[in-house]
Order: C-alpha cells, then structure tokens, then sequence
C-alpha cells in the first residue's frame, strides 16, 4: 500500500489530492486548514498511511492553496470562496466515484465540512471536526497575524507563527522547522501568495458562521476534537457545537494546540478511527 498524489477534473479545473486505500470500501475525507503555505500534506502526513489501512482516504488541496490550479478570477468575499471549495469537493467525489464519504475537517476543513454537511448531507457519514471555527465571530491576536501574514511574509514571522500551533514547542520543535522551510518555500509562488491575499483581504469570520438551527438539524454522528491550549480557535467554539449538534460527543486534548492530528497523533488517530468503525463492531 502507498499513498499517491494525482490530479483530476473539479469543474474548470483540476485538483490536486493524496489518495490511498482505494480497494477499500468507506472512504474518508480529509480537509486541510488555513494559513501560509496550507495544503494537505503539510496537515496529514503524519496520518495518510494509518488511514490507508482501513479506508479509502483522499486528502485534497483546497482551492486557493496548495497545487490545486489557483483561480484566474478570484472571488469577490468569503461567502464566494466557501461556495468554490463546496462544489470542489463534491466535484472531487464525483470524479472518484464516491457516492458518500466521512469527513475529517481541521480549522478552515471543519467549517468547510460543516457547509458541506449543510448542501449535501445525503453524501455524508460520520464527520469529525478538529479545531472548527464553529463559533468564531473574532479571530484571536494569532488568528489575526495568521490573517495578515502576506503583509510581512518573512521566514522569521513564519516560524513564530507556526510555533503558536502547538502546546510543546520544545517537543515539536524539529517537526515545526520543517513545516515552516515547506510552507515558506510553497508560500514565495506567485500564484499562492495572491490566492491568500485575496482569501484573507476579502473574507471575514462572520461569512462562516454556523447558524444555530443548520446545527440543530444535522441528523449526522459528529466527533469533536478540540487542543485545550488551541490559541487559534477557543475551545468554546467546539462546546457551542456540542451544545447545538443533536449527535456528537466531544474530546479535549490537555497537551495540545490547534494541531491534534501531530501533537497528539496516537490519540487522534485512536479516536477518530474507532469514532468511525464502532458501529460496524457491535454485535
């Protein structure tokens, strides 16, 4: 078994995915976060193989990041880019003959699930979100210099900002340098440095908000993982949506930032694979 990487058709243009496990029969989904240099593999390498075991597993660069084909005409707000990457993301199941997926959504992934959830939720399973801006009408002072990054985008500013993303810095600190020589080197690409300054010039967090009955209503099983020192996105955001969802449970890493699926990746992949698979165990 491997994990590959190929491109396929979404609309007017190609996406770009890492995909493994394909003679398995569920498949899961997993969409990457924000920030300088964000893609797939930045956010999933360390869980790509696992996943491959058990699932047909497909991790794709949204569109705006990464190399997935960046648009020639650029949405006008962040209600647009939503909408963009929805139809990308059904586009991409589409192509892959996916008829329904569990969803593995981090950050920006988790509220790009949740409208997924919302238009389609006939091609949704199980969903976990990770560190979801469920709530968020504010962004933090680390979101906001996540937010402006591409007003001063140095290699210095890079690592500080990635070192927020996780509880130990001290632990993770060889795996942070990598990320930050990775995404500063993507992030210097024409074509990913206007995508991001669009995106985050012209998009605000009010654009994605939840509403309240659209989470009331969502029939789906929903897993909630959440880093208790998340200082990207407060860990009420993920209480809000335990308060609203009608099925989810939740599950709070002491030790850990905005960054489960690394800093605590033994957890995460514990809880999320039997999240997905209890049900098919029971007698």
């Amino acid at each position: 078994m491997t994990i590959v990487q190929r491109k396929v058709k979404t609309g007017d243009y190609e996406t770009y995915f890492h995909e493994g496990g394909s003679e398995n029969k569920e498949a899961v989904i997993l969409i990457h976060g924000s920030g300088p240099g964000a893609n797939a593999k930045a956010n999933w390498q360390l869980v790509l193989e696992d996943y491959e075991k058990d699932f047909h597993v497909v991790a794709p660069d949204l569109v705006g990041f990464g190399e997935t084909d960046h648009p020639e005409v650029y949405p006008e707000n962040g209600v647009q880019w939503m909408s963009m990457r929805i139809k990308q993301i059904l586009d991409l199941m589409d192509a892959l003959n996916i008829e329904k997926a569990n969803l593995v959504g981090n950050s920006l992934g988790g509220v790009v699930s949740m409208y997924l959830n919302m238009q389609a939720p006939e091609r949704f399973n199980k969903i976990v979100l990770m560190g979801a801006g469920v709530l968020l009408k504010e962004p933090t002072p680390e979101l906001m210099k996540l937010s402006n990054f591409h007003l001063d985008p140095s290699k210095e500013n890079l690592r500080n900002l990635l070192s927020w993303f996780v509880y130990d810095i001290d632990k993770m600190k060889d795996f942070v340098e990598q990320v930050v020589e990775a995404r500063f080197e993507m992030f210097q690409r024409p074509e990913i440095f206007r995508s991001y300054r669009e995106n985050f010039t012209k998009s605000s967090l009010t654009e994605m908000l939840i509403p309240q009955t659209a989470l009331e209503r969502m029939e789906n099983e929903f897993l909630l993982i959440h880093g208790y020192y998340d200082r990207f996105v407060p860990l009420q955001s993920s209480l809000y949506a335990l308060d609203h969802l009608p099925n989810a449970e939740l599950r709070v890493f002491k030790k850990c930032g905005h960054w489960a699926m690394i800093e605590q990746r033994e957890e995460f992949l514990n809880a999320t694979k039997h999240f997905f698979t209890k049900d098919k165990t029971q007698v």
